[in-house]
């Protein structure tokens, strides 16, 4: 996407396209052990896509399991049509995957600007276009690109993740638990942010410890369970489900 370019909004960014199909997914890192048991998923191109459940219930694997992370024992992945089940993360970024983690997602010793530069160490030729689309999202980065990233507090390292995850104008972005460890206050920021990504047109998968928000904000959310995709509907039918509601909204749910 061009920086230039006119940035889709809303229900205008979302259509019927498959951006990520996972199907029948078992995966899991120990020989004989699948975390992930028989999972489906589907994003659409510009959807917000929540996952949600218990701890233990596989949600972070399943993402590390699309970012070729995890070992992938049946069913297949797809990112627009081809299967990516296999590949290493160096090829997933190339195809349009891009994936920030929980933990340890900023180099600390470098600026911002040469953490942003990292993330298109494939295609650095585009710097200046995709630097101002991400600080078109992420305004106060671009205030402090000579600053380095450990001295950032935790709810600016995630904005710095995000956007070196975004140089690569990836087809679909990856979030594990972006509010994990912020205060109150920088969690409702990283909803915040986790949306204007959203809205300026980049497919999102999120997995997030704070099922009631997450739901609120997302299109269509998931209830992983034991590996598996338990529920499934918009976040406002899971928010209103009142199976959700007793099983995983009483202990994950966070009210506003």
């Amino acid at each position: 996407m061009s920086a230039t370019a006119a940035v889709p909004t809303g229900e205008a960014a979302k259509t019927d396209r498959v951006v990520v199909d996972v199907s029948n997914l078992t995966a899991g890192y120990l020989p004989g052990i699948n975390i992930i048991n028989g999972a489906n998923l589907v994003a659409r191109k510009g959807e917000l896509i929540g996952i949600i459940g218990p701890n233990g219930a596989g949600k972070s694997t399943l993402l590390k399991a699309i970012f070729g992370m995890v070992n992938v024992r049946g069913g297949d992945i797809t990112v627009n049509g081809e299967s990516i089940v296999g590949l290493k993360s160096d090829k997933l970024v190339a195809r349009g995957v891009g994936f920030v983690p929980q933990t340890n997602n900023v180099f600390p010793s470098l600026t911002i600007e040469e953490n942003l530069q990292m993330g298109l160490y494939q295609n650095p030729r585009v710097f200046s276009e995709r630097l101002d689309f991400v600080t078109g999202i992420f305004a106060e980065l671009g205030k402090r690109l000579k600053q380095r990233a450990g001295s950032l507090s935790g709810g600016e390292r995630q904005m710095v993740a995000m956007g070196r995850a975004l140089m690569m104008d990836p087809a679909v972005l990856l979030l594990d638990e972006p509010s994990a460890g912020l205060s109150p206050v920088r969690q409702d920021d990283a909803f915040i942010r986790v949306s204007d990504i959203n809205k300026a047109g980049v497919t999102t998968i999120m997995v997030e410890q704070n099922a009631r928000r997450c739901l609120q904000i997302c299109d269509r959310g998931y209830v992983l369970d034991q590996g598996h995709d338990a529920h499934t509907g918009t976040g406002r039918e899971l928010l209103a489900d009142p199976k959700v509601i007793g099983l995983y909204l009483g202990t994950l749910g966070q009210e506003d």
